[in-house]
């Protein structure tokens, strides 16, 4: 019960906050969301025997969700000012760990969201397709894979996911997007509409596996236990998280 009242408590946000929210809303919507997928991603890092990113990952994330014009200078100045501030590290094997997973973590948790914000300016309707396609190609896979699934996709990283899912993930987010994009932007042309949401499922289903590999290599099962019953927001929008840019370039290209 716990898992259905959560998964409802989402759709409900989500679906208020990409449609009706007004914008200065939506924005501090994708801040919360960015502020705890760092700091979960920062759990797993430290569960990896990885100094815990500092104030400079942050600094970085916060650029990039407020400053985006500004973030190749702005990261690069924060950049060295992490090393400088990780030689106080005894152990100098931690200052490159210490360092790239500050960066990799502020762009990996932080840079989606800012994605977000722009396909939201463009049209609310390309940010729930960006959303929700992984969410249907989940289900798809879910199905099939039990059905059907023999040959593993990634038996280290997650053995219970299969090829056959993973083609079925595909064809149901290429599905959803024509016929939702069909009927919200139908001047887009229908076969890039149908590639789009391939690209961006595909990249999806390697940001599931990421984030896989991050908890696997932490040892534990969720990303935390901040929604009973699903774990924690990596957990849910690890998908999400690789597919909001892939929509947001595809489509700068194909417009």
């Amino acid at each position: 019960m716990n898992r259905v009242v959560t998964a409802l408590g989402l759709v409900a946000v989500a679906v208020y906050l990409v449609g009706w929210a007004p914008t200065p809303l939506f924005i501090a919507g994708a801040l919360f969301f960015a502020v705890l997928g760092y700091w979960e991603y920062s759990g797993l890092v430290t569960a990896q025997a990885i100094p815990r990113p500092g104030p400079f990952g942050w600094l970085t994330g916060l650029l990039i969700i407020f400053f985006p014009q500004f973030t190749l200078p702005g990261a690069s100045i924060l950049l060295l000012c992490s090393f400088v501030a990780a030689l106080r590290q005894n152990n100098l094997r931690d200052v490159l760990p210490e360092v790239a997973a500050a960066f990799m973590g502020a762009f990996y948790a932080f840079a989606p969201w800012r994605f977000a914000i722009d396909l939201r300016s463009i049209s609310v309707h390309f940010l729930f397709f960006a959303l929700a396609l992984n969410w249907v190609g989940d289900s798809a896979a879910y199905y099939v894979g039990r059905q059907f699934g023999k040959h593993k996709l990634a038996p280290v990283v997650s053995p219970g996911k299969s090829w056959e899912g993973a083609i079925a993930s595909v064809f149901g987010a290429v599905l959803f997007g024509l016929l939702y994009l069909g009927y919200f932007v139908p001047q887009i042309p229908r076969w890039q509409v149908a590639l789009l949401a391939a690209v961006a499922n595909f990249a999806g289903q390697l940001g599931d596996l990421a984030e896989s590999a991050l908890k696997r290599g932490a040892g534990v099962k969720d990303s935390s236990n901040l929604l009973p019953g699903h774990g924690g927001i990596l957990d849910r929008v690890d998908s999400s998280l690789f597919a909001l840019p892939v929509v947001y370039v595809l489509y700068s290209l194909i417009k």
